[in-house]
Formats: C-alpha cells, sequence, structure tokens
C-alpha cells in the first residue's frame, strides 16, 4: 500500500501556525494527506502534537541576522527534507520562505508553496541598515522564489505586484489568497455593549502597527473631552526590531492615555466588548484581527495601506485614514464615537463582506485546490 501524501508546514512561530494554519493543517487531515508541522520548539509547540500532527522542532530565530545562527537553520531545514522527504512543503513567512525555499531546491521537492504573508518590517523601514540588508534579501528571494514546481501565495495584489515587478518572482508563479481565514461560527455578530464607547487595537505591541499614533489620538480626543475607552490588547514582542517596551505600555496605562490589557487569547469576547476596532498599521500582509472584527459586525477604522485596504471598504465597513496620522486617526474614531447609527450600519456591512470573500471555508477551498493542481 503506498503512503498517502506528506505535507510539511514550516512556519517561524508555533504559536502563529495555530492560530493562523491549525484550520487549514486538518483540513489536509482529512483531505488524505500525512500533515507535518516544524517550528521552533516553545510553550506552544505541545499544541501542534496534541492536534494529531507530527511536530518536528526547528532552530529558526525570527529576529537574528547573526550568519552562523542563519546558516544553522538552512541546515537544519536541508536536513529535516532529505530525512522526512515531503511531497509538498508549504512554507509561511519570510525566514521559512527563504530558507525553505533554498532547502526546497537543494533537496528537490516535488512541490513548494510559499505563503508571503507581509512584506515585513525590512521592507517597511527607510534606513540605510535596512536598505541594505533589503537588498541582500531580494537577491536571495530571487533564489528561493524560483523552483520549478511552486506557487506563492500573496495575500494582497500590492505585495503581489511589488514582488513581480521587482524581479523575485514570476507572475505566472503567483496566487492571491486572501489571508488565513476566519471561523464564522466562533466569530459572530453581537449588539453593542452599553456604556461608553470602546476602542480595541488588537495586535502585537510593535511600532510598526501604529501603537504610536493611536496612544497620540487617544491623548488627543482625551483632551477635547470625548468620552470613550481606548484599549491596546496584546504583548510587546521581543522578537520584532520595533518592539515597544513593557514598561513603556505599562507607562501610558498608568497615565490613563489608554487601557493596556496585555495578551488576551478570547478574542470573540474582546471584540463583542468593543464598539470600534482599530489597527493603524503602516504595512500588512492582510490583518487577520481586522477579518475577526468584521466577522464580529464591528466597524473598522484602519490604513489607507496595502492589506489594511483590502479589508476595510472607506464609508463602507469602515473608515480609513492616513498612516503615520495621528490627528487623522483621531477625527475618523472620533466620527464613530460620535455617530452609533453609522457604527451599526459599517459594521452590518462588515459581516457580510468576510461571508462572502474571507471565511475560512474559502480560504481552505483555495488552498487544497492549490496543492491539488502543484501534484497535477
Amino acid at each position: 500500500m503506498t503512503r498517502p501524501r506528506r505535507l510539511l508546514y514550516v512556519v517561524n512561530d508555533a504559536g502563529f501556525f495555530l492560530s493562523h494554519r491549525l484550520t487549514l493543517a486538518l483540513a489536509a487531515v482529512a483531505a488524505g494527506y500525512e500533515v507535518h508541522v516544524a517550528t521552533p520548539q516553545d510553550q506552544s509547540s505541545s499544541a501542534i502534537a496534541e492536534a494529531g500532527l507530527v511536530f518536528h522542532a526547528i532552530p529558526l530565530s525570527r529576529k537574528g541576522t547573526r550568519p552562523w545562527l542563519e546558516l544553522r537553520s538552512l541546515w537544519a531545514l536541508t536536513h529535516l527534507y532529505r530525512r522526512l522527504r515531503p511531497d509538498l512543503v508549504h512554507h509561511v513567512t519570510i525566514k521559512p520562505v527563504i530558507y525553505g525555499g533554498i532547502a526546497a531546491r537543494l533537496t528537490r521537492i516535488p512541490g513548494v508553496v510559499n505563503a508571503v504573508t507581509g512584506l515585513g518590517t525590512i521592507f517597511i523601514a527607510r534606513s540605510i541598515p535596512a536598505s541594505l540588508l533589503r537588498a541582500l534579501v531580494s537577491v536571495i528571494y530571487r533564489f528561493s522564489l524560483n523552483h520549478r514546481n511552486q506557487r506563492v501565495i500573496f495575500q494582497n495584489p500590492d505585495d503581489r505586484d511589488h514582488f513581480v515587478g521587482a524581479g523575485l518572482v514570476k507572475a505566472e508563479d503567483t496566487t492571491l489568497i486572501r489571508g488565513a481565514g476566519v471561523d464564522m461560527g466562533r466569530f459572530m455578530p453581537s449588539p453593542e455593549p452599553s456604556g461608553v464607547p470602546v476602542i480595541v487595537l488588537a495586535s502585537r505591541m510593535i511600532a510598526d502597527k501604529g501603537i504610536g499614533e493611536f496612544v497620540a489620538a487617544a491623548r488627543e480626543l482625551r483632551g477635547e473631552g470625548v468620552h470613550a475607552r481606548f484599549v491596546l490588547v496584546g504583548d510587546t514582542d521581543a522578537g520584532n526590531p520595533t518592539a515597544i517596551a513593557s514598561a513603556t505600555l505599562t507607562a501610558w496605562h498608568e497615565e490613563g492615555a489608554v487601557e493596556w490589557w496585555g495578551q488576551c487569547t478570547n478574542m470573540p469576547a474582546v471584540l463583542a466588548a468593543a464598539h470600534i476596532v482599530c489597527l493603524p498599521s503602516y504595512r500588512e500582509g492582510l490583518p487577520k484581527v481586522l477579518v475577526e472584527a468584521a466577522a464580529c459586525g464591528r466597524p473598522l477604522v484602519t490604513t489607507d495601506t496595502p492589506g489594511c485596504r483590502d479589508i476595510c471598504r472607506d464609508q463602507e465597513n469602515g473608515l480609513l485614514v492616513k498612516a503615520k496620522d495621528a490627528h487623522s486617526l483621531a477625527a475618523a474614531l472620533r466620527r464613530l464615537i460620535q455617530d452609533a447609527p453609522l457604527r451599526r450600519r459599517l459594521g452590518a456591512r462588515a459581516r457580510q463582506i468576510v461571508e462572502h470573500d474571507f471565511s475560512d471555508a474559502t480560504v481552505i477551498r483555495q488552498t487544497l485546490a492549490l496543492y491539488r493542481e502543484l501534484f497535477a
């Protein structure tokens, strides 16, 4: 009897896999695949094996740039691919795409899916060191994204156009799948809570998410006497160069400018407690929190940037503002804080848009079809 087709997911963080790809992996199991998952080992990785998937620990630093550690990651993936011999490897996020793409070519893996979930800090920053690193990463991308039987998934057309225009990948090797999807049965609409309007920004606490602009907008509105609560949900991210220190977040909380709730695992409850969900990010692949908020029937306030504008349609299910502009952000928040009927109209439309374009069922169907296409 021939073994089932062996599918390996490679992700840079176990928690990210569990929140963004577990549902897809379980659907692949149901479709008959033998599913393996490779991530760095941490407190979340045990849940991968508990879900019935085969777990492989790999050394992979999200932030590190020390050459010997990066070469160790490449060697570990190459060794894993030679030992496991997967039929298809699905790489998710920058380092798995880069190092996994190289390892897949070196070991002649039959099929490869590379999921580019966003351009990352090095493509957003404009410093000289970032420019030099961006040039180096671009050269490596050209090699890793040149497998003979691959598809490169982008979450928004702007990122795809950037990669194709820069010659990093062939247009015919690309496809557009909008995010990781959302469980429409878990993220359900609910009436607005009573009381003072609550504006929630839920994300990693890093500067690239527009955290500073959110705090500045909150201060501006409080100074005008606008009655609202401004809430940060999420933890700092030591693996990101723009991480905001816990001490800074605590100081903002104690000042009263915003409330910092820290890491919250029950996102449906967090979104049910909100009147407005805000993410003034500088750039995204496709922000999962905005998709989840829209599924819960909450109006969105976000930036007119790639990824964010792909889920938020201005004046239809939310409001778009200029990136890195706290005053523009304050104006949009003020409008929704003071107009409950508008909030309800935008929120109702938000749910409809997600049902049609962003459900996990849609994303799973598109991704499994992509796997079949590569095997064909």
